[in-house]
């Protein structure tokens, strides 16, 4: 049924629909006149003068825009007046022409020597300086720490971005941008600042940005538009009050034959309908896309109870658009997302799209927050029980539904901000994403943001080198903190145990995950987190990070090989429903408060028979096999297994296609990239010194792992991590859960077990203690009663 409703899709994308109406055609160049006829001999100037020429038309009309470049002063919007049922427009470049349509105005400077190779002009056009490209390549504003190309995040990141000792340096630092990792690297933070103090401390606006707010990474924090900071070839700072260019040249540039420009608007098309009205029939063919402002400092709003905040807008913008098309577009050096589709659109499709250098998303879909039952906005906020909407699905149409995104390559996004993805998806309903080759990306290459409202098909993507610049998150992420969930782990499990049914009322359409290849080096190859419910995932080949399941329901992982690692499931509920059944794997489950193995989790193939064993301990894979298996050619990534034919029969695995991930298009395949092919490695049992520790009934060890930082939500690994807590006989039972990481006790900070030992020698029980612990992803304070510990206890 899945492969129907994909190939019905794929054949909308490209249908030619006969009207019963003759065709026009109009025509445009950046030597014509609007005063012209439009045609070939005499073009419009303008693609707005062809468009309300087009109006005057009927069925079938193709805009031809000839080779040049389009500076657009203003979006080019188009509405049900353009198309609709009855008129389909087409917008492509005459065959065989480039035809670029941009923001960027050239600026004209005459050039002065100010100091130390700086350069200087003044600014006749009434412009915004945002970003500088010069020949058409990107220049970075006046920054610290100077922009490196190797650095892992924002280019190069330093603590002293902002010491006082720095800030006292600086005149008048008002209009500069400050951009902070996410203290956790759950994201990023950007703030403008609007003065200093007079203790060189920064005042500073914004921090909208990021769903998870934070007071941002004391280390992993840049500052650029600071005139004093103008030092190195390449930089520029632009004095707003005066109208002043600063700039300092590389080596090789000829100031009297570069070519400047700086980009003035947020979007460049803007299809403009709604579900009452669409915008109808629309395709927008072989144009390239450049130059649109950054839009971090934009009105941002939060994406339900995920980890995302999003500006609502594109270079091409989306919104009550149906059976519209992006098709074989270039997209590149934008300060925003390229594309987005916002609230109600329906069948439209992106395909055989090239994005890159895109400052942050490339495709999202997003829907209207009031389309959900019982919407809850933050992490930690929750709708109380008795108020849940008990309706299942949505409350309108008004979101993204029945779209496509196909054989696109999208690289080297989030060059400005970090919670980012390829693909976003956030309220929308039954996308279809196949055939992508999504990389060099900061965070997911795939996000799935909450359940509302499922029936994706992610399939025959190669997604990997992500999640470059954060942390805690995977190649595929998804969160479900939909209206069942809540961050009181303890309400959850009631809820859920006597209202099963509430769990899918937001995720009541199956996600299927398939025939794709993942690799993160910096995460999960598949992250399922909080809550995300209702899953199909088989015959994916991950190369590297494994599957991660975190609390959820309903999810049945089969028949996928995960290469040098194995299978990660989180903080599980007890009866769950997922099932973890024909699965290669080649290292120990590594599981993280898991009780309740779900429904099942058997008729797996270990590669060794130590896996194998570590997984008959937890009462599972009573009928799983330990197979020593041959790939038929890793090295090239063909992970098919030689002997399948004795294999299949033991446990049911089966081989699956190798050769089908990523863009299909030869002009796109010939510039993807792919990944790096792991050398598979039978698993070798190393006697891994797992020091623990009981006290007062807690066992504890140190938070080490990244799969204990994850679990927890901390951001690093540090402090003391609670194990287990005895039940009946720990008077600390009131107190501590498992799970918490003890971080300071008596006033003591607590980073090893070490620490814990000395420290509970030291203290004082006979008087209140204080313990800082986290849980529930923030600091909490326990004060321990007198007493309740005896001294004598170790």
């Amino acid at each position: 049924m899945g492969r129907k409703i994909i190939i019905y899709l794929f054949l909308l994308c490209f249908v030619r629909t006969n009207y019963a109406y003759s065709q026009a055609q109009y025509f445009v160049s950046p030597n014509g006149k609007d005063t012209g006829k439009g045609d070939i001999d005499s073009p419009f100037l303008s693609i707005e003068k062809a468009k309300q020429e087009s109006r005057k038309q009927n069925g079938t009309t193709t805009i031809y825009l000839r080779e040049g470049v389009y500076r657009l002063e203003q979006p080019l919007v188009l509405t049900s007046e353009d198309g609709n049922e009855e008129k389909q427009l087409i917008i492509c470049a005459y065959p065989e022409e480039k035809v670029i349509i941009t923001s960027g105005v050239t600026l004209h400077p005459n050039w002065e020597y100010y100091k130390k190779n700086i350069m200087k002009s003044s600014v006749k056009e009434s412009v915004i300086m945002d970003q500088l490209f010069v020949n058409g390549s990107y220049r970075p504003m006046a920054r610290y720490p100077n922009f490196d190309s190797t650095a892992i995040r924002f280019n190069g990141t330093s603590a002293q971005a902002t010491s006082t000792e720095r800030i006292k340096k600086w005149k008048t630092p008002k209009g500069g941008y400050l951009h902070v990792m996410h203290t956790s690297d759950w994201g990023d933070i950007h703030y403008q600042i609007v003065g200093k103090n007079k203790n060189n401390t920064l005042q500073l606006e914004g921090g909208w940005q990021n769903n998870r707010p934070s007071a941002g990474h004391v280390q992993n924090r840049m500052v650029e538009n600071i005139f004093e900071e103008l030092d190195v070839p390449g930089e520029w700072y632009y004095d707003k009050e005066n109208r002043i260019l600063y700039y300092y040249p590389m080596p090789d540039e000829n100031m009297e034959e570069i070519t400047l420009e700086t980009p003035q608007l947020k979007h460049l098309v803007e299809l403009r309908g709604s579900k009452e009205r669409p915008v109808q029939n629309i395709t927008i063919r072989d144009i390239e896309f450049t130059q649109t402002t950054r839009t971090f400092m934009e009105p941002y709003e939060p994406l339900l109870r995920s980890d995302w905040a999003i500006y609502r807008g594109g270079s091409i913008l989306l919104e009550g658009s149906e059976n519209c098309r992006i098709q074989d577009c270039n997209f590149y050096n934008l300060g925003g997302n390229a594309i987005f589709f916002s609230d109600y659109n329906y069948q439209s499709c992106v395909t055989g799209c090239h994005l890159s250098q895109i400052g942050a998303s490339g495709i999202c879909f997003v829907g209207d927050p009031e389309a959900v039952r019982s919407p809850s906005f933050r992490y930690e906020e929750s709708v109380t029980i008795p108020q849940i909407d008990r309706i299942t699905g949505s409350k309108t149409e008004n979101y993204p539904t029945e779209c496509l995104v196909y054989d696109n390559l999208i690289h080297h996004i989030g060059l400005y901000e970090k919670q980012v993805a390829g693909v976003q998806l956030s309220m929308c309903s039954s996308i279809t994403i196949s055939h992508n080759s999504i990389y060099h990306t900061p965070r997911a290459g795939i996000n799935i943001s909450e359940g509302t409202w499922g029936g994706h098909i992610i399939e025959y993507n190669d997604v990997f080198n992500t999640v470059r610049e954060t942390g805690d998150h995977g190649s595929l992420n998804s969160w479900g903190r939909d209206r069942f969930w809540r961050s009181n782990r303890s309400q959850m499990d009631s809820l859920v145990a006597a209202e099963p049914d509430i769990i899918l009322l937001d995720a009541k359409k199956e996600n299927i995950i398939r025939y794709n290849r993942f690799r993160c080096d910096r995460g999960w190859d598949i992250d399922l987190d909080d809550g995300s419910s209702n899953y199909h995932i088989y015959n994916n080949l991950c190369l590297s990070g494994g599957i991660k399941l975190r609390e959820g329901f309903y999810r049945v992982v089969e028949n996928n090989i995960i290469v040098n690692n194995t299978f990660h499931p989180h903080v599980w509920f007890k009866n769950s429903g997922d099932v973890f059944v024909r699965n290669l794997i080649m290292r120990p489950y590594r599981p993280i408060r898991v009780s309740d193995w779900g429904a099942e989790t058997d008729y797996n193939l270990f590669t060794d028979s130590l896996s194998y064993q570590e997984a008959i301990r937890n009462h599972t894979d009573k009928h799983s096999v330990v197979y020593p298996v041959t790939f038929k050619n890793a090295l090239i990534g063909d992970f098919s297994i030689v002997e399948i034919s004795k294999i299949t029969p033991l446990c049911g695995f089966k081989n699956f296609e190798m050769d089908k991930f990523g863009v299909v298009s030869p002009n796109l395949k010939q510039l993807a990239k792919h990944p790096q092919m792991p050398l598979p490695t039978i698993y070798a049992h190393k006697a891994k010194n797992i020091v623990t520790k009981s006290w007062s009934g807690l066992s504890l060890k140190e938070l080490d792992s990244e799969e204990e930082r994850s679990a927890t939500g901390m951001d690093s690994k540090r402090g003391v991590y609670v194990i287990a807590v005895d039940a009946l006989e720990s008077p600390l039972r009131d107190f501590i859960q498992p799970n918490d990481v003890i971080l300071s006790l008596a006033g003591n900070d607590i980073h090893t077990l070490a620490d814990m030992i000395k420290y509970t020698k030291q203290a004082d029980f006979t008087k209140v203690v204080e313990i800082i612990i986290f849980r529930d992803q923030k600091d909490k304070q326990i004060l321990i009663p007198a007493n309740v510990v005896y001294q004598s206890e170790d």
